[in-house]
């Protein structure tokens, strides 16, 4: 540099950046100025060599001039602002070997193996084996993890069985005699009562789509049942004391699986979990580990920064691990897998929680108090209450899973008690027979259905049943939360996902072993999303059927040597019937539920009192009406696109009340708007009166683009929630977990450190340093790329590297240590990396 001024005023914002001591800052700045008076133009880098050398460090070797100060920088981490934990960082920056300082996150590995069996999913094959081992003929020798599967399970035989088996028989008597008379009246609103190919395809239709209707009526009757007298006598909450002490082996790893989340959020969620955990009196039978897949290089260095905050914040070293994976195979359940395989022999639990996911420590110590109880249970899922949106549709999502909820939760666990559902997160699982049975394998083939599992949940519990252990739903089980997607489109987002999932989930609906239950849940999940396309078909058969009847002759005579003609017939008032009777299945649950409330003074209460509560579903009601028929045409367009074979990039959904842009909107909804316009306009031409039944459809595809956009916002959200509408009691007396989740949002407000104070700041470069590992015998071809990258970096900043490249740096403490060498003392470095004015 020309002057020393310029210089000085550097050294000034550097030391400002390190919490040292005033004197020792001082001498600092005594030796700083020494070193100017003796050049007149002084060099950068001799300055901060003296620098350094005062810090505590060697002299710096030349490919590295700042990475001999890194163990004094980290050791500066907690001066100046003591807090619980400080203590514990000589533990978490250990030595290596090469005596480099190391940044331990994680604890010491057991590798242990966990191997996926091949898929057996040909019913054909393995009914020729069985016919060969009754006619004796040999059959060739078995690898060992294709030998047939023997369950493991220490219970064998459980009176929750035999109820579950007549249960489900009884659900399917019930379905099947519903559908029976709702198809035998549909046929007689016919005109032709079902002679006609066209109203042969249509009846087939809505009888599928009455039995699917039929079954969730049936679900929510069952909960509704169960709530109201308040008990169930095979409940698996009731199953352990709720003072029973936990066993010192009843070791429980919280796993957070995450991928470029919102860092704020994910830990801010994760101490308010902690912190329940040290009020229940039980922390120390908990260890948490935040499992990154993440890419994105700002991501990364605020979830590293954010992890060692909370460590200090709450002692939680050797409590609370951090490890970023290198690898990302296989998402959400490879992360999973690939933490069973290091760590998972040191525990006997572990819970899984999404980055959205809080939970009390109650909660927690009480699931393990059922593991305990029950040897033979393999998951025990909680039903997660949805809180902490602002939107209007979030909150009236919340509302809806608040209220009927309930039933349908208590209803599944009625019908399938321990072959029940898993979702994937706020469950325990027992480790060992996951490690053993539910490695999952990659489905042969191309295309979208095949290559790694998606939705790995429904697959992970089937296969644990198959062992033996059963999966339970602990629907009545409080302290469980998870947050709603802020606006339709990021729900139809994640539905794209999902339906993905189940669809590919149903090429194991004949694998091998399987329960019959969980055979059924496959179909539910694929029912889940196939019937939106079915009763797609079932409108446009509608249609086609008035189009025949206004442009085609009646056909009198429809089979060979008919005596009597068929005379068409219309039955208006039986269709008005049976149109009533598919309108109670569908809201008679939701009425239930508000009785269940009205039961209930407290809740009553906090839902805003019986006026609001009933303001509230009506409003619901029709929410959900007019938002039906745009949740079909995109389930229609994701089930054709996965048959198709058009894959789905998955990415991390919004962790804040994000609203949906007018641009967006009209980008996604456009043709369904179109659609509904032209769709309208033709039945009209056809007849002005059935347009009336077709209008909720029509008309909720014209009016979805601002639907969409206003009920994202947060600001229309909060005005209804002035007015006490879609109250939940959560936010009437919001749990303490949630209180801390806010409260945590509210500290960590801030904008955590990116990768340009990375390079930058000394104490992030120092830790992200301390976080990779050194090479330093690289080969030459390497050592010069990674030159020519530093150099890059420095001439054209942070916007002038791609994610890959930041990546680079980030995972090579000695580039990444030269950088912020030169982004301080080199004239050539690019105006991006002059850092702001230390808070």
């Amino acid at each position: 540099m020309s002057s020393a001024e310029p210089l000085r005023a550097r050294v000034d914002d550097y030391l400002a950046r390190l919490p040292l001591e005033p004197a020792q800052a001082e001498l600092l700045r005594t030796r700083a100025d020494a070193l100017l008076r003796r050049h007149p133009t002084p060099d950068a880098a001799a300055v901060f060599s003296e620098l350094h050398e005062a810090l505590g460090g060697e002299t710096p070797p030349q490919d590295a001039p700042s990475l001999a100060s890194l163990e004094a920088r980290l050791q500066r981490l907690g001066a100046g602002h003591p807090r619980r934990g400080d203590e514990a960082l000589e533990h978490a920056f250990q030595h290596d070997r090469q005596g480099r300082v190391r940044l331990v996150s994680t604890p010491p590995m057991r590798r242990a193996s966990m191997v996926p069996r091949p898929w057996d999913r040909n019913p054909l094959r393995r009914l020729w084996h069985w016919l060969g081992d009754r006619l004796g003929r040999e059959r060739p020798h078995l690898q060992s993890r294709d030998e047939p599967l023997v369950p493991d399970s220490p219970v064998t035989q459980a009176p929750w069985r035999n109820a579950g088996r007549n249960r489900r028989l009884l659900l399917l008597a019930l379905v099947l005699a519903q559908t029976y008379v709702a198809s035998y009246f549909m046929m007689a609103v016919l005109p032709y009562h079902g002679r006609h190919y066209l109203e042969m395809a249509l009846l087939a239709v809505y009888a599928v789509l009455f039995a699917w209707i039929s079954a969730g009526f049936w679900t929510a009757m069952m909960g509704f049942w169960v709530l109201l007298w308040g008990r169930d006598k095979y409940a698996i909450s009731a199953s352990a004391a709720p003072d029973a002490p936990l066993p010192p082996k009843s070791r429980t790893a919280i796993l957070v699986p995450i991928c470029n989340e919102d860092v704020v959020r994910v830990f801010a969620g994760l101490r308010a979990t902690y912190d329940s955990l040290a009020r229940a009196g039980v922390r120390e039978h908990f260890d948490f580990y935040i499992l990154s897949d993440t890419s994105k290089a700002d991501v990364r260095v605020a979830e590293l920064d954010a992890w060692l905050r909370l460590c200090r914040e709450v002692d939680g070293f050797g409590h609370i691990f951090y490890r970023l994976r290198r690898h990302r195979i296989k998402k959400k359940a490879g992360n999973v897998a690939d933490w069973c395989r290091r760590w998972g022999s040191l525990y006997r639990y572990m819970v899984i929680l999404d980055a959205d996911s809080v939970m009390s420590g109650d909660c927690l110590r009480r699931l393990v108090q059922l593991m305990e109880a029950n040897p033979g249970a393999g998951i025990i899922q909680t039903a997660p209450r949805a809180a902490g949106r602002e939107t209007l549709y979030a909150r009236i999502q919340q509302f809806a899973t608040r209220v009927y909820g309930p039933l349908f939760t208590s209803g599944l666990h009625f019908w399938q008690l321990g072959e029940s559902h898993y979702w994937g997160h706020n469950a325990i699982i027992r480790v060992a027979p996951f490690m053993k049975h539910c490695a999952l394998g990659s489905l042969p083939g191309k295309g979208a259905l095949s290559g790694a599992i998606m939705s790995h949940d429904f697959v992970e519990a089937a296969l644990m049943r198959r062992a033996g252990w059963s999966v339970w739903i602990a629907y009545d089980l409080p302290g469980s939360f998870e947050e709603m997607p802020p606006a339709l489109l990021d729900e139809l987002k994640r539905d794209q996902r999902w339906c993905q999932g189940n669809l590919q989930n149903f090429r194991l609906f004949f694998t091998s072993g399987l329960h019959p239950a969980h055979r059924a849940v496959f179909m539910t999940g694929v029912m889940a999303y196939l019937s939106a396309p079915l009763w797609f078909l079932l409108l446009i058969l509608s249609t086609a059927a008035l189009a025949m009847s206004v442009h085609v002759e009646p056909q009198y005579f429809t089979e060979p040597y008919q005596l009597f003609p068929n005379w068409p017939e219309w039955h208006p008032e039986w269709a008005l019937r049976l149109f009533g009777a598919t309108m109670t299945l569908l809201f008679l649950p939701k009425i239930l539920s508000a009785v269940l409330i009205l039961f209930r003074r407290q809740d009553l209460k906090l839902h805003g009192g019986p006026g609001r509560l009933g303001a509230s579903l009506l409003l619901e009601m029709l929410f959900s009406a007019v938002l039906a028929p745009v949740r079909m045409l995109f389930h229609t367009r994701y089930v054709l696109g996965a048959l198709l074979g058009f894959a789905v990039q998955w990415k991390s959904p919004p962790r804040d009340d994000a609203a949906t842009p007018w641009s967006e909107a009209i980008r996604r909804h456009g043709l369904g708007t179109l659609l509904g316009l032209g769709w309208g306009a033709y039945v009209y031409t056809l007849d002005k009166d059935f347009l009336w039944w077709l209008l909720p459809v029509v008309g909720s595809l014209v009016i979805a683009i601002p639907v969409s956009v206003w009920s994202s916002r947060s600001g229309i959200g909060r005005w209804f929630r002035q007015r006490r509408l879609f109250l939940i009691p959560e936010e009437s007396f919001p749990p303490r977990e949630l209180r801390w989740l806010r409260a945590g949002l509210r500290r960590n407000g801030a904008e955590p450190p990116d990768f340009r104070l990375a390079v930058t700041d000394p104490l992030v470069n120092a830790l992200s340093c301390a976080f990779g590992m050194p090479r330093e015998m690289q080969p030459e071809e390497m050592r010069r790329h990674r030159g020519l990258l530093v150099q890059k970096a420095l001439a054209r900043g942070p916007s002038g590297l791609n994610d890959a490249e930041r990546n680079l740096l980030l995972s090579d403490p000695v580039s990444l240590s030269r950088l912020h060498g030169l982004a301080w003392t080199a004239p050539e470095a690019s105006p991006e990396w002059t850092p702001a004015s230390p808070n």
